[in-house]
């Protein structure tokens, strides 16, 4: 089993950080990409940011690019995302999202549970 959980939302105000956190384990032979979704109130989930291991190429929502890092430690099998200048519409549920292959060699796909972003006006 592959569980993934995050960590460090919360409520902050317009224009300042929050550094969300998100861990995988279990029984993990490799873990291809990793990344953070987001849903806000009545909106489809929707890609904020990605990340491949081995050359580390990220991939951001246009509405982030500039004021959100991800980044990646994949010994660890954690990701980081790094949200600055935050505005009221970055507001919703985000969720770490991580793929690769069990211990097995079998294909996964896990979701965390969501972490809640509350950013005032």
């Amino acid at each position: 089993q592959v569980h993934v959980v995050e960590s460090g939302g919360g409520l902050v105000q317009a224009g300042g950080s929050l550094r969300l956190s998100c861990a995988a384990s279990g029984s993990i032979f490799r873990i291809d990409t990793m990344g953070w979704y987001r849903q806000a109130p009545g909106n489809q989930r929707e890609l904020v940011a990605t990340l491949s291991s081995g050359g580390g190429t990220a991939n951001y929502a246009d509405s982030v690019k500039g004021r959100f890092t991800i980044s990646r430690d994949n010994a660890k099998n954690t990701v980081n995302l790094q949200m600055d200048s935050l505005k009221p519409e970055d507001t919703a549920v985000y969720y770490c999202n991580a793929q690769g292959l069990t211990g097995i060699r079998a294909y996964f796909e896990r979701w965390g549970q969501g972490t809640l972003v509350t950013v005032s006006s």
